[in-house]
């Protein structure tokens, strides 16, 4: 019998928990990429150790697209058994779960496996390449995105525990990052920078003063202290506020979802330096 070939990278720690992918699942859900995909197959990639935010992958991107497909993939072989035996709970009812969850499990890394040589619309690789070094991570995203469809997208970063600081980036077929978002719970938010330690590991270390991601996170946290007039008025409007004065200066997007307590800004304008 043939080998079957050694998926590619390292184990993660497995954290996980419920709701906490939340933020960035939502935000996929709004993407063209998903939307307007002539097959929206999806790999949530590093699933960790419960099938939980995988099957919660599914049920908000089907609300959007009822004939979604999400395939987790995970490098340890135990987290896929156990995935296994949670989805056999949901097929048979047991779970808040539709029973009919378009969702399976398999063995499988950075090579993004997948049956037929099937190629996914969306790679959500959340909280994985956290553990590696930052010189790693152009290797990570060539190997997944060459696994995409052409308008297909990679959406690889870091979040908290509670899911309430999340920051990721999106990544084209051509393993080129197209935009950051930062995402944040805004109640009880004291500065915007809280993100920095949640940012994706291709930027976590340049957090400093020189480099442009320093720069963008000290111009929200700036914008934001300038609002504080406004808190009366509540959370969101202060951070809409803060917003639109960073908008003068930086390139963001995303307006519809600040009141979210999300912002996304164009890649090149806080891209690494040198």
């Amino acid at each position: 019998m043939p080998s079957v070939p050694r998926p590619v990278g390292r184990s993660t720690r497995g954290t996980t928990g419920t709701n906490r992918l939340r933020r960035v699942d939502r935000w996929i859900a709004r993407t063209a990429t998903l939307r307007r995909a002539a097959d929206p197959f999806v790999v949530d990639l590093g699933f960790g150790a419960s099938a939980v935010t995988t099957l919660e992958l599914e049920a908000r991107l089907r609300g959007v697209r009822p004939d979604v497909e999400v395939l987790g993939l995970e490098i340890d072989p135990e987290r896929v058994a156990r995935a296994d035996a949670q989805l056999a709970d949901v097929r048979a009812g047991a779970t808040p779960f539709r029973a009919d969850a378009r969702v399976a499990f398999a063995r499988g890394g950075f090579e993004v496996p997948a049956p037929g040589g099937r190629r996914p619309a969306v790679v959500r690789a959340m909280n994985v390449l956290r553990q590696y070094d930052e010189g790693e991570v152009p290797g990570a995203w060539a190997r997944m995105t060459s696994r995409l469809t052409p308008d297909g997208m990679l959406v690889e970063g870091t979040c908290d525990e509670l899911g309430r600081i999340a920051a990721w980036v999106a990544v084209g077929p051509d393993a080129r990052p197209r935009t950051l978002t930062v995402s944040l719970r805004l109640a009880g938010l004291e500065l915007p920078s809280i993100a920095a330690e949640r940012l994706p590991k291709a930027l976590i270390h340049r957090n400093v003063p020189g480099e442009p991601v320093h720069g963008f996170l000290a111009a929200l946290d700036r914008e934001w202290v300038r609002a504080a007039p406004l808190a009366p008025f509540g959370p969101v409007h202060r951070w809409r506020s803060a917003l639109e004065a960073v908008s003068r200066t930086w390139p963001v997007s995303g307006r519809g979802r600040w009141r979210l307590g999300e912002v996304t800004v164009a890649w090149d304008a806080v891209a690494p330096r040198g």
